[in-house]
């Protein structure tokens, strides 16, 4: 069932399904390439910062065992002493922690953006069950492939380390012959050396691992033809719904029509395409009204209307194309249409045998 699930989901999500995907702390990350970079930017801060957090412990422990610091029996500068040591000890290791932070935060904005998700700090018990675990990392496939890939991490680091310290053998064999700085000295280039093979093998892994990652989430957030025909239903509204409010506009339009039509004194057209509808009344108006306007189908209803409504119809297709785009329906024609409009509307009326005691103003 849950392949024949996967195989229906073969179109890319929208853009509504990532954001819910990410406002549920779904996203694309991996922990193992957090863990490189962090383990390669400690590595390069100790390097740096490391004699600074050195010289701040070997204050601290130099300063409480010191003689005078013995020989005081006054309990009551323990307190102070204490707090005097944690700040030493802070302050030279503030730019190593510092650091650090800073390097989480970089590699997982990297990943994921800044995405602060309170939903994946919500407690959830249902991960406490271990058998749940168990299934996770036992199951037969994404658990297995996990287990299968750790195990080569083990094997991996091992060799590297072990290729770290075949290199330094000689070294670490005459150990005894340096002084204790020496030795020191030699242990944090060998430590060095094999954390930084360690981290640079890691880091290869994590982007490989990072990748799969991006792979997977793409893959689960990946839709049926039905999701998205759902999905675009709720970002636009119910199709069903927008053709009933269609219907319902174009019905009012109708009605509008049947109503002004019959009082308007002519319809130029174009003479298919456009259609307007003019009146004019010397008492009320300065200039000619457009009561009806119309395209393609609109146009056909309107003389339609027209014809049934006993309205003149004349053939004007620039003036009915120009008015159509100029004038909105309520509005009077602008100074520029009033000659052609005034000729045509004295034809009308000489064809009607109706008489207006004045012209239109041109």
């Amino acid at each position: 069932m849950a392949e024949e699930s996967m195989a229906d989901k073969t179109e890319a999500p929208t853009a509504r399904r990532r954001q819910e995907a990410r406002e549920q702390g779904q996203v694309a990350r991996s922990p193992d390439l957090t863990a490189a970079v962090l383990l390669l930017g400690g590595l390069l801060l100790l390097r740096w910062f490391g004699m600074g957090v050195v010289a701040a412990l070997h204050s601290v422990v130099a300063e409480n065992l010191a003689a005078p610091a013995l020989a005081d029996t006054n309990s009551g500068r323990i307190g102070a002493q204490i707090l005097h040591s944690v700040l030493l000890a802070g302050v030279g290791m503030a730019p190593l922690l510092g650091g650090m932070v800073l390097i989480i935060i970089a590699v997982n904005v990297a990943q994921v953006g800044f995405n602060i998700n309170g939903a994946r700090l919500a407690p959830n018990l249902a991960a406490l069950n271990p058998f749940r675990g168990l299934n996770r990392i036992l199951g037969p496939r994404q658990g297995g492939m996990q287990l299968l890939m750790n195990l080569l991490k083990v094997v991996l680091v091992g060799l590297i380390a072990y290729s770290a310290v075949n290199d330094r053998l000689g070294q670490i064999v005459s150990v005894q012959q340096y002084s204790f700085l020496q030795i020191f000295g030699i242990g944090c280039d060998i430590v060095f050396a094999i954390g930084l093979r360690v981290g640079v093998l890691l880091l290869v892994l994590a982007i490989i691992d990072y990748v799969h990652q991006r792979f997977r989430h793409e893959k689960q957030l990946k839709m049926t033809k039905q999701e998205v025909k759902d999905e675009m239903r709720r970002m636009e509204g119910d199709p069903l719904i927008k053709q009933r409010r269609r219907q319902i506009a174009v019905q009012r339009a109708m009605q509008k029509l049947k109503k002004d039509i019959p009082k308007a004194d002519v319809v130029v057209t174009n003479p298919t395409h456009y259609a307007v509808a003019l009146k004019y009344d010397e008492e009320t108006m300065h200039a000619p009204r457009v009561v009806a306007k119309g395209v393609d189908f609109m146009a056909q209803r309107i003389r339609q209307l027209a014809v049934e409504a006993g309205v003149p119809i004349v053939e004007r297709a620039p003036l009915a194309r120009a008015m159509y785009r100029m004038v909105e329906v309520g509005q009077e024609i602008p100074e520029e249409f009033y000659a052609a409009v005034a000729e045509i509307l004295a034809y009308v009326y000489e064809l009607t045998g109706k008489t207006v005691s004045r012209a239109v103003a041109v």
